[in-house]
């Protein structure tokens, strides 16, 4: 971190993902000489120190979000969205991803952060990008969106004993002695030692000559999947037989790689798809302070797979149970829809609630009960299934809040948190329809399989209707 000498006080920096692979070992070097608030969503057993403060935090929650930032000076965005969040789960990654960063950087702007630093994957100057990467980018872009200084880390295949990448690669070596290796293990990629990340990290905090832009960082060595294959086999002390063949494409290699390594296709699948574009570094962004590692890959790996086994042995060792999480049955669904020309989410919340009552007719009937106050109820009965009611205070033009209020599909005891929101991304027409936090009171395999799928082909319908819209108002007259 670029300290000036002369301050009085430790700076503040909040770090997301504080108790996760990259973010546990950025904290350990970050509170020698700074004040940390280590944010993480379950801080159980987690305890404060001198110089760092845990905070329980969601940031799927703008509020959550405003609170967690209180106080900091500076910001670490170590999250990404590829595992599910809550018991169902049904959205993109990347749509998940917009909401995490748009929290984010409207809470940076309101608590007055002078930066944020964020940990990215290297762009290869290509049209058309993955999906993995592509998010990566619009993440970068909506947490500059509030004018928070941003300086982006964007890193290859990071080598540590955790994480995604590495510990995939490492399982393949590993279970297998024969190796058929398609076409995009030829690519070229730059891969950098875990400590080296720490070092681009903590010496981007506060650095005023790195501000607001965009540094690629890289290892000494530049090589393809299939060399590092190679000399992982060597740090192991295995003999590989790797055999370069033409087929097996990245859709069929997502799947072999998701099995052999027991990892999720959640994870899996968004990475090995980046993997056929060479994540190799860019000379015009380098930087000479933080952009040059030092630690040569097998070097990397070895102490990697060194520390693997360390902590695999320390887990066999005999240990208090805890006690397992208690399960929530909440949902999150989240879905992007487009937004006609010159409207905003504010707009689309109330034209939605209009829509809808004309879709669900007259199987169904949406009112308006009191003043920001809507209900769906069976028309026979008049008995309401949902109700959500309008929060002026945590809305604006282009993010309408709605919070779930009652109705006989919902879980009166457990629904604090459930939310409906609509949310205008970014420098884009298009807007994020979320729920949030939502506890159905249906038996759980009975809603899975009616009230879950019922909403997203609700939406699905809605977001055509919208295409419509535009196609209808693109193809108007203009009069003179």
């Amino acid at each position: 971190m670029n300290q000036n000498p002369s301050a009085r006080r430790r700076p503040v920096v909040a770090l997301t993902g504080a108790s996760g692979y990259i973010g546990n070992n950025l904290l350990q070097k970050l509170t020698k000489h700074a004040d940390v608030i280590a944010l993480s969503r379950n801080i159980e057993n987690k305890q404060d120190t001198e110089h760092i403060t845990w905070r329980a935090c969601d940031l799927y929650s703008l509020a959550d979000a405003e609170k967690a930032l209180e106080g900091a000076d500076f910001a670490v965005y170590l999250v990404h969205s590829m595992l599910p969040s809550a018991k169902l789960t049904q959205g993109s990654f990347e749509d998940m991803d917009v909401i995490l960063a748009d929290n984010f950087a409207q809470a940076a702007n309101k608590q007055g952060l002078k930066q944020i630093v964020y940990l990215s994957g290297i762009i290869p100057k290509s049209r058309r990008l993955s999906r993995h990467l592509r998010s990566r980018l619009q993440v970068e872009n909506i947490l500059r969106a509030y004018g928070t200084p941003v300086t982006t880390i964007r890193a290859g295949l990071i080598v540590g004993p955790k994480g995604s990448s590495f510990p995939i690669l490492a399982k393949l070596v590993k279970r297998l002695p024969v190796m058929l290796l398609p076409k995009w293990t030829r690519k070229k990629t730059h891969p950098i030692a875990l400590p080296d990340v720490l070092y681009a990290l903590d010496h981007s905090i506060g650095n005023v000559n790195l501000s607001g832009k965009a540094i690629d960082v890289g290892g000494p060595q530049t090589m393809t999947y299939k060399e590092m294959m190679r000399q992982t086999a060597q740090a192991m002390g295995k003999e590989r037989r790797l055999i370069d063949v033409p087929f097996l494409t990245v859709n069929l290699s997502r799947l072999w790689v998701s099995l052999t390594t027991n990892t999720p296709k959640e994870m899996v699948y968004p990475l090995i798809e980046s993997l056929v574009h060479p994540m190799t570094t860019h000379p015009e962004n380098m930087s000479e302070e933080i952009s040059y590692g030092k630690i040569p890959f097998k070097e990397a790996a070895r102490y990697s797979l060194q520390e693997e086994e360390k902590q695999g042995q320390q887990k066999t060792l005999p240990s208090m149970k805890l006690q397992p999480p208690s399960i929530q049955h909440d949902v999150r669904s989240v879905q992007r829809i487009p937004l006609p020309d010159g409207k905003k989410a504010d707009w689309v919340a109330l034209y939605y609630i209009e829509w809808l009552s004309k879709m669900v007719h007259p199987l169904l009937q949406v009112r308006e009960k009191d003043q920001g106050q809507y209900q769906i109820l069976f028309p026979i009965t008049h008995q309401p299934v949902l109700e959500f009611t309008y929060s002026p205070e945590r809305s604006t033009v282009d993010r309408t809040l709605f919070y779930i209020t009652g109705g006989v599909f919902e879980d009166a005891k457990k629904n604090e948190r459930g939310r409906l929101e609509f949310r205008q991304i970014p420098n884009q027409q298009e807007c994020i329809v979320a729920i949030h936090d939502y506890m159905p009171s249906l038996p759980w395999f009975i809603y899975k399989y009616t009230q879950a799928k019922a909403h997203l082909w609700v939406m699905h319908q809605f977001k055509k209707h919208l295409q419509t819209i535009n196609t209808t108002t693109s193809h108007q007259p203009i009069i003179v």
